[in-house]
């Protein structure tokens, strides 16, 4: 026997892909995204059945499939290598010594393929779903996603066409007994009715009632989702606000260094573990890209950060749990040895096997009805000092998420350390809470990656809108009670300083931040204006208006010149007295007239060392005006491969032939 019957088996998906309309292909596509973009990208359909079916993506897919998927996989593999040997028998292996064309010829035979089609029939029987019941309703699903999948096709009289090499794929790995229900966790007992996958093709599937929790428990979950969700939120916002103002420069080996991660954990209010799970993600999210530059490569936001601003604090999130479900990696979870770090493409392939198979299991599991809250970093088999021991273990619940995705659990080393990580990323991220799925969570599982309208839809409900004003204070603080709008927190922090976060958000105004708002061009009275129009209680406090007032009078009394980096005053008095100020000595200040002081240092320097000392110096351009000190904002290109049209358009162009 020859290849053969391996190419008309490509030829049979090839003819099945055609007859996809353009969005079931993209959404194929989508699914496939991540083994498939290792691979050059498919001109033809024959190309791209070839993709599919070639051991590297099939080692990636094949992770992804369920209990009945995997079974029915293998079963029609066997039966399909069974009657190709049947149909030619293979020479006698060689024997020891033989020569070299004896060698060639048994390598040849490809005696191991599983290349002839499976009478449909025989594929139920082999897995004892031949009479009607649950288990052929679990076989019947199966198939149909399989198909759906691009890992088996049917041939035109109806038979069971699978990769030839799934033999050789799935060799090593013991599959047990055929179970066509999911157990639920955390109890042992099986369900009486099947629980298709819901990560599967949305049209194929029906999704498992979710366990009916307790009204106290429902609402502990949305309670604690709820606030996790705005708490990830702010986080994410003052992370890559962080990276605008400061990119962040990459080693040479690849990854952040850690002085960068600690600086950007710092800015985020993050642990350092969490910083790099949301540098990861924004950057699969489209939200960063990294930036070649003379000095290195940097971390740069894209333009999609602009947008990204603009919407909602709930919308915001909706790119960002996305690409939690497809990371090739755990980023809080650091092997020992290892040097932790973050923006490096990730190896894991079964991390999102894995991660999906736990949210699958845990969706199972009702929530208690006093809940205890479990400590950030802590695992399921953990429990609160003094607690009743009624909290199901990791290795329970590894149990029942075998179902979900076998290969990616069973026998995986180190795989409750892995998915302990998992559950407290998940917990940070909103989607688990007390043991428990939140609705968030539930949402995300039944969300494809392809359209995530449902999962945007309940970050809009469990997130409210933009808070669009602030309460000023008479203690010279504006306080938000809620997420502010991207143009209030804006106006906020131009002219005062970030001072807490929580439910309500607090500002504060002092002659340093006030001043930085005039050095960036805003006029007193523009900026009473502007603060007076987002005040929820009308004027101004008095307070406030006179700091702003005072701050105008003193800012720019003096002016420091980019030419020779002079400073200039009408005020004489002012002059002298900086001339001879020890805290300027630095500066080696010297008089060239009575209004005027030659610095032997930069501007930027002479501005830095001036304000330490309790100076309002304002920075004067060649042509005598002042010059407006803005922060730098850095942007990078949105890379191409991002675009959410791209499966489509691809789609479009191999149905067209």
């Amino acid at each position: 026997m020859t290849n053969l019957g391996a190419v008309e088996g490509l030829d049979t998906l090839t003819r099945s892909l055609a007859q996809r309309t353009p969005d079931e292909l993209a959404a194929l596509l989508t699914r496939h995204a991540e083994p498939l973009s290792r691979r050059p990208a498919p001109t033809r359909l024959r190309e791209l059945a070839g993709a599919l079916w070639s051991y590297e993506t099939l080692h990636h897919t094949v992770l992804h499939l369920d209990h009945p998927r995997l079974h029915l996989l293998a079963a029609t593999a066997r039966i399909s290598q069974d009657l190709a040997r049947s149909a030619a028998p293979v020479p006698a292996a060689p024997t020891a010594g033989a020569d070299y064309q004896s060698l060639m010829a048994h390598r040849l035979s490809f005696p191991d393929l599983a290349t002839e089609p499976v009478p449909a029939d025989d594929a139920f029987r082999a897995l004892g779903a031949a009479a009607p019941g649950p288990a052929r309703d679990a076989v019947t699903t199966a198939l149909e996603l399989l198909y759906a999948d691009g890992l088996a096709a049917p041939t035109e009289d109806g038979a069971i066409v699978v990769p030839p090499r799934t033999p050789q794929l799935l060799a090593a790995h013991d599959l047990g007994v055929f179970t066509p229900v999911a157990p639920r966790f955390p109890e042992s007992a099986v369900p009486e009715t099947a629980v298709p996958d819901s990560a599967a093709p949305e049209s194929a599937t029906a999704t498992a009632a979710a366990p009916e929790a307790s009204a106290p428990a429902a609402a502990a979950l949305r309670d604690e989702s709820q606030a996790a969700a705005s708490t990830l939120a702010a986080t994410l916002d003052r992370l890559l606000a962080a990276l605008a103002a400061q990119p962040a420069a990459l080693r040479k080996s690849g990854g952040l260094a850690l002085r960068e991660i600690k600086r950007l954990a710092k800015a985020a209010g993050a642990s350092e573990a969490r910083t790099r799970l949301l540098l990861d993600l924004v950057l699969a999210a489209g939200l960063v890209a990294l930036k070649r530059t003379p000095a290195g490569i940097t971390a740069v936001p894209t333009g999609a950060y602009d947008a990204w601003l603009a919407e909602t604090p709930g919308e915001r999130l909706a790119p960002v749990l996305t690409a939690w479900t497809t990371l090739w990696a755990i980023p809080t979870y650091t092997p020992f040895g290892e040097t932790p770090t973050a923006l490096v493409r990730g190896e894991d392939r079964h991390a999102p096997a894995l991660r999906h198979a736990l949210l699958k299991a845990l969706a199972s599991a009702p929530a208690d009805e006093q809940p205890s809250r479990l400590p950030a970093g802590a695992s399921l088999s953990a429990k609160p000092s003094g607690a009743p021991d009624r909290r199901p273990g990791l290795p329970a619940l590894l149990d029942a998420a075998a179902w979900h995705r076998p290969l990616a659990v069973v026998g995986e080393p180190l795989a409750e350390d892995r998915a302990a990580h998992i559950l407290d990323e998940a917990a940070f991220l909103a989607l688990v809470a007390h043991g428990a799925l939140t609705p968030l969570g539930h949402a995300l599982l039944a969300t494809s990656p392809a359209d995530p309208e449902a999962l945007r839809s309940h970050l809009l409900e469990l997130l409210p809108p933009p808070v669009e004003q602030a309460h000023f204070q008479a203690d010279l603080t504006a306080v938000v009670p809620g997420p502010p709008s991207a143009a209030l927190a804006g106006l906020l922090s131009s002219a005062a300083d970030r001072e807490s976060e929580g439910h309500a958000v607090t500002w504060r105004f002092t002659p340093a931040s006030v001043r930085r708002a005039l050095d960036a061009g805003h006029g007193a009275a523009d900026l009473i204006a502007a603060l007076a129009e987002v005040s929820a209680a009308g004027p101004l406090p008095q307070p406030l208006t006179y700091l702003v007032q005072d701050a105008d009078r003193a800012h720019g009394r003096m002016r420091v010149l980019p030419t020779a980096c002079c400073i200039r005053s009408d005020d004489e008095v002012l002059i002298r007295e900086l001339a001879a100020h020890r805290a300027l000595q630095a500066l080696g200040l010297r008089a060239i007239a009575p209004t005027v002081l030659a610095s032997a240092r930069p501007p930027a320097e002479t501005l830095e060392a001036l304000r330490g000392a309790g100076y309002a110096p304002a920075l004067e351009s060649e042509t005598g005006t002042a010059s407006v000190e803005r922060p730098a904002g850095h942007r990078t290109a949105v890379p191409s491969s991002g675009s959410a049209t791209a499966p489509l358009a691809l789609a479009r162009r191999l149905l067209s032939g």
